[in-house]
């Protein structure tokens, strides 16, 4: 697998008013935003008075930073990672140059809270390895990978709800910040059960259960040739992130049947199978067999004779 990394470039203040053309006087905001950034500037000290265009040209200014800052927490992932629960995940984060981090301030995060969750830091001056509770005691970096510039970590026993976005960045770096967005994607899986609930000569109810399944699967029964047998409305619930589904077919044939249940999502698939002989079944393999029995028998009776 590739992974690619954006680059996402720093820009002053002073760079976007310059950017800007002729909406306000360049050496009006030169003078007002002289040795600041868009990280440093506080728009609480700037004076009240302050008239009305270049207050909406700034306005204009921070929301284009603001998009370029956190671009990388609002575009796609660069890469894709697939774990069942309660499995170990590594999330893949390097750079490209191989240069040597163990110096380096790198931070993992999880998107989707305000402020973001702290998942695991590495600070070379403090040895601080700070994280978020959840995050405790299960993640862990490679520090014998520092050296060729490799900042992943290791997840133990994965949940439900690590599901989500997670950004590889280092804040400190120059000449420009480098961040990894890392889409991780948490599955969990239950094995069909299937029950013959009723039968009579020509027909069974047979019923399918999976439970506790995440995403929620889809869910089918099928024959012996596998095609998809008519089946009655799944009957779905939900209990946080986990689906439970029942699926109920009759059927009217001697055959084998399986209950297959589908996640596309982590390429999971799953099966259960049971085998149907129905009396006062006359066609397929329940015809075959009574045609084979009515032939050893005549050839019995022959003999005798």
């Amino acid at each position: 697998m590739v992974y690619c990394f954006k680059r996402i470039e720093t820009q002053s203040v002073l760079e976007c008013v310059s950017a800007g053309g002729g909406v306000a006087p360049s050496f009006f905001f030169f003078f007002l935003f002289k040795k600041r950034d868009a990280v440093t500037f506080d728009p609480q000290r700037v004076s009240a008075d302050m008239e009305l265009p270049p207050l909406l040209f700034l306005s204009f200014c921070f929301l284009t930073l603001s998009g370029r800052t956190f671009a990388a927490e609002s575009g796609p992932p660069d890469s894709r990672v697939i774990v069942m629960e309660d499995n170990d995940v590594i999330l893949p984060c390097s750079l490209s140059t191989n240069q040597n981090i163990e110096k380096e301030l790198f931070v993992w995060k999880k998107e989707g809270t305000v402020p973001l969750k702290e998942v695991f830091m590495f600070d070379p001056s403090t040895y601080n390895k700070g994280q978020d509770d959840e995050f405790k005691g299960r993640v862990s970096h490679f520090p014998e990978q520092l050296k060729y510039g490799n900042a992943s970590i290791r997840m133990n026993k994965t949940k439900l709800e690590d599901q989500g976005n997670y950004t590889c960045s280092f804040p400190v770096m120059q000449p420009s910040v480098k961040t990894s967005r890392i889409e991780l994607v948490v599955g969990a899986a239950s094995h069909p059960s299937v029950t013959n609930l009723e039968e009579e000569d020509h027909w069974a109810l047979l019923e399918c259960d999976v439970k506790n399944a995440s995403p929620e699967p889809s869910v089918e029964w099928w024959d012996s040739k596998n095609q998809t047998i008519l089946s009655e409305k799944p009957q779905v619930s939900k209990i946080g992130d986990r689906f439970s589904i029942t699926l109920k077919a009759t059927v009217k044939k001697t055959d084998r049947y399986r209950c297959v249940a589908t996640q596309k999502e982590i390429y999971h698939q799953a099966q259960k199978q049971i085998y149907i002989r129905l009396s006062g079944d006359r066609s397929g393999t329940g015809m075959m067999r009574a045609t084979i029995v009515s032939v050893i028998f005549g050839i019995i009776g022959i003999v005798v004779v």
